[in-house]
């Protein structure tokens, strides 16, 4: 890794995403019966709502799989193809250009743990065993192809093979080249690390700015990170401890996940979140009323933040396991942003909820690296303190129905959120929070 990327100077460190399922949110068709066979110019619906993302207070689009594949995305066909149910390179093109003349960063999905099973190397490899596609494939003792998790459309590449480490390489550098900012790693978590080590410098000779985040649900986050080169990968013991901690009424585990975060930073900066494509949205998850709460730990805490599109506006949606168990998860979006008039009060609410802690951390970068450390814990009640030398902040959160008083940890004015300084405590109302600045000793 370059400097840049540990000393805080690598543009990484300001970036936060606004994460999108491209196939569900323009509105393609999913199912393979339901498959056109010409291209549908859809990813232009994307450009319209760039305008929202600065809005917000973001700057960077973290996309879901674009590329050619058979119903879902994951399941790719083509590596080198933008999916025709999307567009094609020129709407990519546009895409790409439209987002960096606002600043705004790209993230692709890039799926190289396995591919669909009609993709055409596994096809050659299926009708001739001694095709030079079947090296690409990984099988076991028996010579079966392994596939993804007992999903049999999603067939296992080998990570010991040349060739799929060099399409990797091509892969991730053809569309750098076409103006792509990184990549998310789809399970990273599925791939030795030794794979990544050997793909991902290469893939930076090329491209030293490009920035690598992978998909990883729990291990040894660490020591992932060291083995693989990746820079980053997503925090999903924060996401379980925030939404968890919330909905069981049991802040202690939401302490337990901000140690573990602190103990990452002296080998890379996570990926955090509180909602992404694959989970349940966090106001269904948790009682709406509280979602706040959770925005509030996000961006109080170090972290490359994400917000999963139209969380913003408190959608609520509930993940299935079942055929078509995404799909309310990952719903078309409208043709354009709406305007606030055309909100109900809750979607207002939360909208304006997530502009101004997205505010406050934009004014406080120095959060993405800071060490949080809990002052106050019980079930129903949590103060965090987040500081450098130099600057503070206190986040302060109450479950109950009854209001609460807490200790103010040094603060001095409350900034988001309401409640009561004095004489050291800090008095927050019924089911209350709060984001205080610290008074720091000269």
């Amino acid at each position: 890794m370059s400097d840049a990327r540990n000393d805080g100077q690598h543009w990484s460190f300001s970036t936060m995403w606004w994460h999108v399922y491209p196939l569900g949110f323009t509105g393609a068709p999913i199912r393979d019966h339901e498959h056109p066979t010409e291209v549908a110019h859809r990813l232009p619906h994307l450009e319209a709502w760039l305008d929202h993302v600065i809005g917000l207070g973001l700057n960077g689009i973290a996309l879901g799989p674009v590329f050619a594949s058979s119903t879902h995305g994951y399941d790719t066909v083509d590596h080198f193809r933008i999916d025709p149910r999307l567009g094609d390179d020129g709407d990519f093109d546009r895409l790409i250009a439209a987002a960096h003349d606002r600043g705004i960063r790209v993230l692709l999905d890039g799926v190289f743990n396995h591919v669909g099973r009609e993709h055409p190397a596994f096809l050659a490899a299926q009708a001739d065993a001694s095709a030079p596609e079947a090296a690409l494939f990984r099988r076991d003792a028996s010579g079966e192809v392994q596939v993804f998790e007992g999903h049999g459309a999603l067939v296992e590449l080998d990570h010991d093979s040349p060739a799929v480490e060099q399409l990797v390489v091509d892969v991730c550098s053809h569309w750098l080249d076409r103006g792509a900012d990184g990549w998310r790693l789809d399970a990273a978590y599925a791939v030795p690390s030794g794979f990544w080590s050997r793909v991902l410098p290469r893939v930076r000779e090329r491209h030293p700015d490009a920035w690598f985040l992978g998909e990883v649900i729990h291990g040894d986050y660490a020591g992932i990170v060291r083995e693989s080169t990746i820079d980053s990968l997503t925090q999903y013991e924060l996401w379980q401890g925030i939404w968890h901690g919330i909905a069981d009424r049991n802040l202690f585990e939401l302490e337990h996940a901000i140690e573990r975060g602190n103990a990452l930073l002296g080998d890379f900066v996570p990926a955090t979140f509180v909602g992404n494509h694959d989970v349940t949205r966090i106001a269904s998850a948790i009682d709406p009323a509280l979602v706040p709460h959770a925005l509030a730990v996000l961006f109080a805490v170090a972290g490359t933040p994400a917000i999963y599109a139209g969380d913003e506006y408190g959608w609520q949606a509930v993940k299935e396991e079942r055929l078509g168990g995404d799909d309310a998860i990952r719903p078309e979006f409208p043709a354009a942003p709406p305007r606030p008039e055309e909100l109900d009060a809750s979607a207002r609410r939360s909208l304006d909820v997530h502009r101004e802690l997205l505010a406050l951390r934009r004014r406080n970068p120095w959060l993405t690296t800071a060490r949080t450390d809990v002052v106050h814990v019980a079930n129903l009640a949590l103060v965090l303190r987040t500081a450098t030398g130099e600057a503070g902040l206190v986040t302060a959160l109450n479950l109950d129905d009854a209001p609460v008083t807490v200790p103010a940890a040094d603060a001095s004015t409350v900034v988001a959120g309401e409640g009561e300084l004095g004489d050291g405590r800090l008095a927050l109302p019924a089911r209350g929070w709060a984001v205080l600045e610290v008074r720091l000793s000269r």
